[in-house]
């Protein structure tokens, strides 16, 4: 036992001993920290504007919902006026609407299409021409999180801005 906790000593200081000479006593200071905020991440540096992926990565495609509602708040409709804006100057696409509802009490299927809804009316406010979408409401298929705590289950109140070569129904 006792040669046991005498290797465990010597390890400890041999780790110290370590450590205490990897520490630098130097007065110079290191070059500060470029901003890495805005570097382009591997793999992004060729994403196109008006692709796909120029509208996930950028503008945003999801629109969060109170429980039980499809009322749009302030920060839905900052979301929706980037995408408005983002759609009027890429006029190919369009957009299918996923709604999605994980509201206790509700009936999650209408309750679904009245948020995808809300959103079509909404870009339609703001120029969007309703031929370019169609809304579709899910229910609670295709959950985010399958979980019991609030601030989780919100993820699932949600509708999806999708891209569209082509119209489909599904």
């Amino acid at each position: 036992m006792n040669s046991m906790i005498e290797t465990t000593r010597r390890l400890l200081a041999a780790g110290l001993l370590v450590l205490a000479a990897s520490c630098s006593t130097s007065n110079t200071l290191a070059p500060p920290t470029p901003d890495v905020t805005n570097t382009e991440i591997a793999g992004f540096q060729n994403v196109q504007p008006g692709s796909e992926e120029d509208f996930i990565l950028n503008v945003g495609r999801r629109t969060y919902f109170t429980q039980g509602s499809a009322a749009l708040d302030s920060v839905a409709k900052a979301t929706l006026d980037t995408q408005i804006a983002w759609l009027a100057k890429h006029p190919r696409w369009l957009l299918k609407l996923q709604g999605f509802a994980d509201d206790p009490g509700a009936s999650e299927t209408a309750l679904s299409k009245q948020r995808a809804d809300a959103v079509m009316d909404y870009l339609a406010a703001g120029g969007i021409d309703r031929n370019r979408m169609w809304a579709k409401g899910y229910g609670k298929d295709r959950l985010v999180r399958d979980c019991r705590d609030a601030a989780c289950r919100s993820q699932n109140r949600r509708v999806v801005s999708n891209l569209r070569d082509e119209r489909d129904e599904s």
